[in-house]
């Protein structure tokens, strides 16, 4: 009698603690993602935020690159309006930004007085600061979508996955060069 005990206990308590344990690592996991790309979404909130007092800065020393400072505001207010997106779909505006940025630091150097002006070099270090801290954040998140995603992938996890629903997610890729190219600040 006890041996068929042991057995039964075998057969299913086993089966069920993996089946939990595997459960709760997904879901564990699942909220390791949404916490970062929630450090992702904060670092380009900030850069959104940096950017109308980049424009207003520069505006007062470099009139005449109206064009460029326009591309820049409406990239700015294009990645604004995906701010709700999951990574795939806020890719293409945050990439715009990052070369409207990036032609907006380019164009400074050709204004000494600009490049002389400390609200600007501030704006400039903030810009860097916050470029890098996007990189961090973004490594991050692909970190952990990496790891998520090869355990819905692999066996004995991926029938769990299967059973609840647990699906891949997107990494965040900024394909563009000079999108994942930080503002140089050239003192």
């Amino acid at each position: 009698m006890e041996a068929v005990i042991a057995v039964v206990v075998l057969v299913v308590l086993l089966p069920a603690t993996w089946l939990v344990t595997a459960y709760n690592r997904f879901v564990r996991q699942r909220t390791l993602i949404d916490n970062s790309w929630a450090g992702v979404d904060v670092e380009l909130t900030r850069r959104h935020d940096l950017i109308p007092n980049l424009v207003e800065t520069v505006k007062g020393y470099a009139a005449h690159e109206r064009t460029v400072l326009e591309a820049l505001t409406a990239a700015r207010e294009a990645a604004a309006a995906n701010e709700r997106q999951p990574p795939a779909g806020r890719e293409p505006a945050e990439e715009a930004m990052g070369r409207s940025l990036a032609a907006v630091m380019a164009r400074a150097e050709a204004y000494p007085d600009l490049k002389a002006d400390r609200l600007f070099l501030d704006l400039q270090r903030q810009l860097t600061e916050t470029e890098d801290r996007i990189a961090a954040a973004r490594r991050f998140y692909n970190l952990n979508v990496g790891s998520f995603n090869t355990r819905v992938g692999t066996f004995p996890s991926n029938l769990v996955a299967g059973w609840f629903g647990f699906a891949t997610h997107p990494f965040f890729e900024l394909s563009d060069q000079a999108a994942r190219t930080v503002p140089t600040v050239a003192l």
